[in-house]
């Protein structure tokens, strides 16, 4: 297939917008975080703190700008949201989920989703160093 004719195929345009867009992402939260770690030090960690917080504002602002403000191509969605946002920080993905579910009126389940994504997360973070190091 040539690759006019692939472009065309939204089965190829959708893998290959994230793809595009979790370069620019991935790329861009590396270069943030080493600016904050040369700029600040490693005391704390404000390049993943300002990418998380920034990845948070970004979604939030292109998923109400396009699904309420302009019409945005599907895949100029997927690029930016799974491909850029994704890769930038899963913790844009994290908070729009749990706004989502909070705003369906499940509460119980957005504070459980919350609280429990981070509790156990950190819990099963932990359990993977315990398990690499009995190897």
């Amino acid at each position: 297939m040539l690759l006019p004719q692939m472009l065309q195929d939204p089965n190829f345009r959708a893998p290959l917008a994230i793809s595009l867009g979790a370069i620019a992402g991935a790329l861009s939260r590396y270069y943030i975080t080493l600016y904050f770690l040369q700029r600040f030090g490693s005391n704390f960690p404000f390049g993943t703190f300002f990418v998380n917080l920034s990845g948070c504002f970004g979604m939030g602002f292109f998923v109400t700008l396009a699904s309420q403000v302009i019409n945005v191509p599907p895949e100029l969605r997927l690029l930016a949201t799974t491909g850029f946002l994704g890769a930038y920080t899963t913790f844009s993905t994290y908070g729009l989920d749990t706004m989502n579910i909070w705003e369906s009126g499940n509460y119980s389940t957005a504070i459980f989703y919350w609280l429990g994504s981070a509790i156990f997360g950190i819990f099963c973070l932990y359990l993977g160093v315990i398990l690499a190091k009995l190897l």
